[in-house]
Parts: structure tokens; sequence; C-alpha cells
């Protein structure tokens, strides 16, 4: 071993064993302020709790969620089972979310039980918002510890963000989230079984967690770890397996809707196929077998070149960057993006590039994108043009909402705003990887501090001649 392989490995080392420590330290503070922040986004919905989320109030506040109306059009206010029983009053007839999140929606739905019928879908609401925010301090205390030494920066870059306190309740997805940061704290911590389990528990509460075996798989071939490689695979098997077997044998049917229902799916409001449809990309738009051809297709297609990114870099990409990568080329091209999936991107964002200047552009594309999709839904249903760019700089300087919310023009600025910013942050993280001296972690002297038995290990399998330290700028494994 060479002695820039032994400091390297000694400092892994040093870092791993300070974490839990590091940590202690740090859990109050950014537990303090993540609840803070998620009392924050609960008081941002109140004007629309107020008014039991009507709807036109929701657009022009700002403030809706899926959690209040999805009580009562998805039958738990009628003591339906998520999965078992159908419901009536849409093409819909079972729950659409994966498994988890089905269980999670019931859990509450019994918890309310003892509350009135007029209140308990208020109640209903609040006691996810609880839930949730719990998931939130969990997820932001995961996200630190598998930080090393800039735990406390990158703890409050999620604890603290704009995006956090406005979306942390449109959906259930801080399940999810909260899950895989738990599965990333296990695997920096060397316990890749229970990495596994904990990824296919998060699996089994969204979809999209199961992109991030990809960055495992290439980084642990490009490293030669084949044993924990296999051990985080069996684990996915196996949570995933544990909590959907059961519902797969007994209500098949229900088990499926998500995944029917997301072949169906057309294009969404925040798709870029939405602002491509009226300039010459109309016909996906009526096809959905197109659409979902080109949304994977493309896909697929950055996926590869991620892959080769993976096993050509001059030195392997930390995990967070590769993690990040993968989920950007998903929701790029996706005919979905709903305005909470900021929450998949956060931490493994803040991970992969814990630097402020490009956080911060990111997180003004999403504010205005949350406000544009609100606003722009609001001149929909109202049936108005909508106000133009000038009018709607004025009432925001005003600080109110246009009157008759947004124009179609607008709001596509809006769209366009969160798409290049997203963008434009991959962009600096593949850079990072391509010239690792810029890469702030690894300026420190730090390998991957997220990577588990990927920190510090030497390269075994790799599609290029690896190139000196005076292309990297700090040591290299040997």
């Amino acid at each position: 071993m060479s002695s820039s392989t032994e400091r390297l490995t000694m400092s892994a080392d040093s870092d791993r064993a300070d974490a839990p420590g590091r940590l202690k330290r740090l859990a109050p503070v950014l537990a303090g302020l993540t609840a803070l922040t998620c009392l924050l986004g609960w008081l941002q919905k109140q004007p629309c709790a107020s008014v039991r989320f009507d709807f036109l109030k929701t657009t022009a506040n700002a403030c809706y969620t899926d959690v209040y109306p999805l009580y009562y059009v998805r039958g738990l206010s009628d003591g339906k089972l998520p999965y078992f029983d159908t419901f009536t009053g849409s093409d819909i007839r079972y729950v659409e979310y994966p498994v988890l999140s089905g269980g999670f929606m019931q859990l509450v739905a019994w918890l309310v039980k003892p509350f009135g019928v007029d209140g308990r879908g208020l109640a209903f609401y609040n006691v996810t918002v609880l839930l949730l925010a719990v998931l939130a301090v969990v997820a932001v205390l995961a996200t630190a510890y598998v930080a090393g030494r800039r735990s406390l920066r990158t703890g409050l870059m999620v604890a603290l963000s704009p995006a956090l306190l406005l979306t942390a309740y449109i959906n259930w997805d801080l399940l999810a989230v909260a899950l895989s940061a738990l599965a990333l704290a296990a695997w920096s911590a060397r316990r890749p079984a229970l990495a596994g389990a904990l990824l296919g528990l998060a699996i089994a509460a969204k979809f999209y967690p199961l992109l991030f075996l990809g960055p495992l798989v290439l980084l642990c071939v490009r490293a030669g770890q084949w044993r924990p490689m296999g051990r985080m695979l069996a684990g996915t098997a196996a949570g995933w397996l544990v909590v959907n077997l059961p519902v797969m044998l007994f209500a098949w049917d229900g088990w499926k809707e998500f995944y029917t229902f997301s072949q169906k799916r057309g294009i969404d409001w925040g798709s870029i196929f939405f602002v491509l449809q009226d300039h010459g990309l109309d016909k996906p738009a009526s096809d959905t077998e197109l659409l979902n051809l080109i949304g994977t297709g493309t896909f697929l297609v950055l996926a590869a070149g991620i892959a080769v990114l993976a096993l050509a870099a001059p030195r392997r990409p930390r995990l967070p960057q590769l993690m990040f990568l993968v989920l950007v080329a998903f929701m790029l091209p996706n005919k979905v993006w709903s305005p909470q999936y900021v929450l998949w991107l956060l931490p493994l964002a803040v991970l992969a590039r814990p630097k402020l200047p490009a956080f911060v552009a990111w997180q003004l594309g999403e504010i205005a994108y949350f406000l544009g999709i609100w606003w722009f839904l609001l001149s929909v249903s109202a049936q108005t043009q909508g106000a133009d760019l000038s009018g709607t700089l004025s009432a925001v300087l005003s600080l109110d909402a246009p009157d008759g919310g947004i124009s179609k023009d607008v709001y596509t600025l809006a769209l366009l705003a969160r798409f290049v910013t997203v963008l434009v942050l991959a962009a600096l993280v593949v850079r990072d990887v391509l010239v690792p001296s810029g890469d702030i972690v690894r300026s420190d002297g730090d390998d991957d501090p997220a990577g588990g038995v990927l920190d510090g290990a030497p390269d075994v399998v790799a599609l290029a001649r690896r190139r000196g330290d005076h292309h990297a700028g700090v040591p290299l494994p040997t």
C-alpha cells in the first residue's frame, strides 16, 4: 500500500470513527432548525386549511396539498382499505401509490378515528404533517451523518431549504426521502445489508429510490467490492418483498394500480413536454405509448452516459454525485415532475456539491416554479388570461398573488427556471467528477465520506487509464 493510500485510509477511518460523535453534537441544532422550517411550512398552509383546502383558495395562496382531499377521494374517510377496497368517482379504482405509502395513509386514518366525523379530514392532514416533520428531521440528521467534515453545512442546507418549507406537506414523499437517507447512512457505516433493506423499503414507498441501485453497483464494480454489493442487493430485495408480497398475494389488482396508472398517465404540468408540445412536439401529448418511449429512451441514453462516467472518470466518483446525476437524468425527461419532487433531489444535491451559489440559484428556481404552477392553475381554473410578466412581477413585489393567476408564457418561464437550474447543477457535478480538484469534498483530502466500503478503496475496474495527481489535485488510492 502506498503512503498516499495509507494517509487516505487513516483519514477515512478517523472521519468514520468521529461521525457518531459529530452527529451527536450537531443533532440538537439541526433537529431544532428542521422543526422550525417544518413549523413554518405548516403555517404556510394555514390559509388553505382554514377554508378546508378549497381549490381556488389553495392556488391563489400557493398552499395546496394532496393529503386532505385524498383522505376523502381515496375512500379513507369511508373506512376503505388501500389496495383491498375499490372506490368510485374517477378512472382510478385503488390507491395509486406504492404499498408503503398506502400503508402510511392507512395508519394515519386509523389514528384519527377518535376525532369527530366533521373534524377527521383536518385531523388526518395535521397528524400526517406531524409525522412528515419527524421524517424531515430524520432525513436531515441522516444526511449530516454521511457528509463527513461538512456535516454542519450540509445539514443546514437541507434543514433551512426553502424547498423543504414549501413542499414538505404536498404529498407523502418525505417517507421515501427519509428512508433513502437512512439507507445511505447505513451504507456509509459499512452495513450494506441494512442499507439494502432500508433502500428496499424506500422503493416500497416511492419508485425513484430504485434508481440508486445503478450507482451502487457501478461503483462497487469499479472498486471490486463484490460481497458488499451482493449483500446490499439481497437486502434490497428482502426489504421490498416483505412489504409488497402480502399485498401482491391477496390484493393483486390493487397492488398493480400504481404501475398501470404510471404507464397510462399523460403529460403533467411540470414536465418539459408541457412546453415542448407547443413547439412542434405535440404528438406525444396524445400518444401515451410514444411519450413513455421518448421519456424512457432519453433516460436510458443519459444513464448510459453516467455509467461511462462512473467507470472512466480519472478518479472514482463519489456515491452521492452519481446518485444525484442518475436522479436528474430520470427527472429531466420525465412526463411527470410534481413540485414536491424537489425533496428527492435535496439531500443528494447538498452531498454531491455542498457549495452555496449554484444551490441558492436552484432554490430560487424552485421557488419560482412553486409559485408559478399554482398561479397558472388559478388562471386555468378561473378561465382567465392571467397576468403577463410585468403584472406578475408587480404583484410579487407587492407580496400578493396576481389577480386571476398568470399567463402560460409566464408559467413557461417558471418551469424553465427550475429545469435549467437543475441542469446547471448537474453539469457542475459532472465537472467536479471529471476534475476532482474542483470537488470541495475531495479538496479537503477526503475520498468519499458517504461511500462506506468505497471510501478510500483502490480501483479494480476502469475504462480509462487513471490520470496523475496533477489532474486530481488530491492523493489517489492505488
